[in-house]
């Protein structure tokens, strides 16, 4: 068997990056206690969806995703949970004697107790490495050709540091003369055959100086750019970013502002509409349309969300959508998904009322297996119940069909900790598409 020290130190590094962030750090040990949805993790950390996305991108292979759609932990995630817990176990009672240590000995000693720490940690990555690779070395083997001929195909494919550049300078408007201790830390590729072989291409930059530090992440799809994300970096004080031309707060002058600016780098055609729908706007209480474009805003104190989605017929895409986000009234993620998705059908046969029947009938023959014990006899209260109308793929990986989320609420926590049941439905045929659990702990 051969190792691969490359990789090796590829998955250290992507371990200890992710441990720097803290919203990473509490996503690790929320999943650690339990297997978590999107939505439910969503609500624990109180952060933008979009922010969300991020963090469990940039969480990689720490991170997996189990076919009911539950998060859980790799065995790299379970050890740099370790790691995490052996370096926060600082021994109490000893601490005044600690103190009358000459510094010279405090250091040798933190020395020595990161290096157990850490030898800790990589020794149960090795162990569990080892049982993973003896189990699929032959598939591995197998698949080898194929890889390196996808790494290739990515290596071959690159967007600029021009056109991220561009993006950060004349569309976000970051005055970088101001930061001159700014780096690209990080330019990374994938093939993300969860959306059907679309390449992706991560670029991740430090921008600091004196004052302040953020981390700001650009990332392009097939050469296009999909997303700009900008998170103050822990530690720091709350100085704020320093931009080359005066930023509103308002959130429909800022988005007016930003896709003005993105359409003069961008030649897509749903930009004009968009921006003539944003120059004819001025109510921010009120969804607003023009065309296939409708404009929804949300406001929470000094923070605020703007989303211009595709409509057709009645029917929001919110997938294919252009997403803008505002924290403390300065831009903290652009998200453009509208380019990206096709939309294979706007009919709507099925109602919110009716996709609850539905989802109730599917329900009393839907059974589960916790732990060995075959859970088939539940209570579905009649109230409260979750309604979501979220359309996403049927057919292909980008092709958008209108679908219904129902969740129903049980009276009680059954075997697995359940206590809540999510009814995926085709709002244009009306078939039962997936049922998944809500609340357990382990299934």
């Amino acid at each position: 068997m051969v190792s691969d020290s490359g990789s090796e130190e590829e998955t250290y590094s992507l371990m200890f990056s992710s441990l720097r962030h803290p919203a990473r750090r509490k996503i690790l040990r929320m999943l650690y206690e339990k297997t978590m949805t999107f939505s439910q993790m969503l609500e624990e950390l109180a952060i933008p969806s979009s922010h969300l996305t991020y963090h469990l991108e940039n969480l990689g292979e720490l991170v997996l995703k189990d076919k009911d759609g539950k998060y859980q932990l790799s065995s790299f995630g379970k050890a740099s949970v370790a790691m995490m817990k052996g370096a926060e176990e600082v021994p109490n009672g000893k601490s005044s004697r600690f103190s009358n240590f000459p510094l010279r000995w405090k250091a040798i000693f933190a020395i020595f107790a990161i290096g157990i720490v850490l030898l800790a940690s990589i020794s149960y990555v090795e162990f569990s490495s080892m049982n993973n690779l003896t189990n699929s070395y032959n598939k591995l083997s197998a698949d080898y050709d194929s890889v390196q001929a996808q790494n290739q195909q990515i290596l071959s494919w690159s967007p600029s540091n021009n056109l991220a550049t561009v993006i950060i300078k004349d569309v976000i408007q970051i005055d970088v003369s101001k930061y001159p201790q700014t780096i690209l830390e990080s330019n990374t590729a994938q093939i993300r055959t969860d959306l059907g072989g679309v390449i992706e291409e991560i670029f991740t930059y430090k921008i600091a100086n004196t004052q302040s530090s953020f981390d700001l992440t650009l990332t392009f799809r097939n050469g296009h750019f999909w997303q700009f994300v900008l998170t103050q970096e822990e530690g720091y004080p709350n100085y704020p970013m320093i931009y080359t031309q005066p930023q509103s707060g308002d959130i429909l002058q800022a988005t007016r502002d930003l896709i003005n600016r993105y359409k003069s780098v961008d030649n897509d055609t749903y930009l004009d509409q968009a921006a003539g729908l944003l120059a004819v706007s001025n109510e921010t209480g009120i969804d607003q349309t023009l065309g296939n474009t409708k404009l929804s805003l949300s406001i929470f104190g000094a923070n605020s969300e703007a989303m211009l989605m595709y409509t057709e017929n009645g029917t929001d895409f919110k997938a294919k959508s252009l997403h803008v986000v505002l924290a403390n009234y300065v831009v903290t993620s652009f998200t453009d998904d509208w380019f990206l998705y096709n939309v294979g059908s706007t009919q709507v046969n099925v109602s919110q009322d009716q996709a609850i029947l539905i989802a109730k009938n599917a329900a009393k023959t839907f059974s589960w297996n916790a732990n060995g014990t075959q859970v088939t006899s539940f209570q579905i209260l009649d109230n409260p119940i979750s309604v979501i109308f979220y359309p996403h793929p049927k057919t292909g990986y980008l092709t958008l069909y209108p679908y219904w989320v129902v969740t129903l609420y049980l009276d009680k926590a059954y075997p697995g900790d359940v206590n809540q049941l999510s009814v995926g439905i085709w709002a244009d045929t009306g078939k039962v598409e997936a049922i998944t659990l809500g609340g357990q702990v382990n299934t």
